[in-house]
C-alpha cells in the first residue's frame, strides 16, 4: 500500500507542477527558451514518475491510480483554461510574465504533455475513462491547439507525443502506419479479458458503495440534548 501511495504522489506532483504561429511572439523570446529548458527538466520528471506506475505491474492498483490521478488532471487543465481565458492569453502571445498566468501556461502545456504519456503507455485504461468523458474530450482538443501554437512542441519528440496521442484516441484521423510504440499485447488481451472486467465491475461495485458512505456521513444526526432538572 505504502508504495501505491508513493507512485500517486509522484504522479500528482508530476502533473501539477506543429502549427507555429509567429504572429505575435517576437522572433526571439528569450522567456520563452528558458520556459523550454525548464520544461524538459519537467519532462523527465513526469516519465520518472511514470515507470513507478508501469513498473507498479498491478492492474488493479494502476486502475485506482490513474482515475484519481485523472481526475485531478482534468481539473487542473480546466482551471488553468479559465485563467488563460480571462487573461485573453494567446499561445502564440510572448511568454508571460504575470506569475498567475504564467502558472496556468505551464500546467496546459505540462498536462496535456504528461495525459499524452498516460494515454499512450495505458491506452485501455484511458479509454475506459476518456472516452465516457465528453468534457475531457473538447478539453483536451482545446489543450492540444493551445499547445501546438506555443512553440514549445515544434520539432522533437514532444510533438510526437501529442500527435500519437491524438492518433491513438481518435482526436485526428490514424496514420496508414500508426502504430503506438507503448501498446503491448497484454493490453490488447485486457481489453476483452474477464479479468480485466471484472476489475472494473469491482471498482464500480467500490465507488458506489464509497458514495453511500458519504452521503451516509453528510445525513442528519441525532444531537444529545441536555436535560434541565
Amino acid at each position: 500500500m505504502q508504495s501505491v501511495c508513493a507512485v500517486l504522489l509522484a504522479l500528482a506532483a508530476a502533473a501539477l507542477s506543429s502549427a507555429d504561429s509567429d504572429a505575435h511572439r517576437p522572433r526571439h523570446d528569450s522567456n520563452l527558451e528558458i520556459y523550454k529548458r525548464l520544461f524538459e527538466t519537467k519532462r523527465k520528471d513526469q516519465l520518472n514518475a511514470l515507470k513507478n506506475l508501469v513498473e507498479l505491474n498491478d492492474i488493479n492498483q494502476q486502475y485506482k491510480i490513474i482515475d484519481i490521478m485523472l481526475k485531478g488532471l482534468f481539473k487542473v487543465l480546466e482551471d488553468s483554461r479559465q485563467v488563460l481565458i480571462a487573461a485573453n492569453m494567446q499561445p502564440d502571445d510572448p511568454f508571460p510574465m504575470d506569475d498567475k498566468i504564467k502558472e496556468a501556461y505551464s500546467h496546459v502545456v505540462e498536462n496535456t504533455a504528461f495525459f499524452g504519456d498516460v494515454a499512450l503507455r495505458f491506452p485501455r485504461i484511458v479509454h475506459h475513462y476518456y472516452d465516457r468523458n465528453p468534457d475531457w474530450g473538447g478539453l483536451l482538443r482545446w489543450g492540444l491547439n493551445f499547445c501546438n501554437q506555443t512553440g514549445v512542441f515544434t520539432g522533437g519528440a514532444h510533438q510526437h507525443v501529442l500527435t500519437l496521442m491524438s492518433q491513438e484516441l481518435g482526436i485526428i484521423e490514424k496514420a496508414p502506419d500508426f502504430t503506438n510504440p507503448y501498446r503491448t499485447e497484454r493490453d490488447d488481451v485486457l481489453h476483452t479479458a474477464e479479468a480485466f472486467q471484472k476489475i472494473l465491475r469491482e471498482e464500480e461495485k467500490r465507488r458506489r458503495k464509497e458514495e453511500k458512505r458519504k452521503e451516509i456521513r453528510k445525513g442528519p444526526r441525532i444531537s444529545r440534548s441536555r436535560t434541565e432538572l
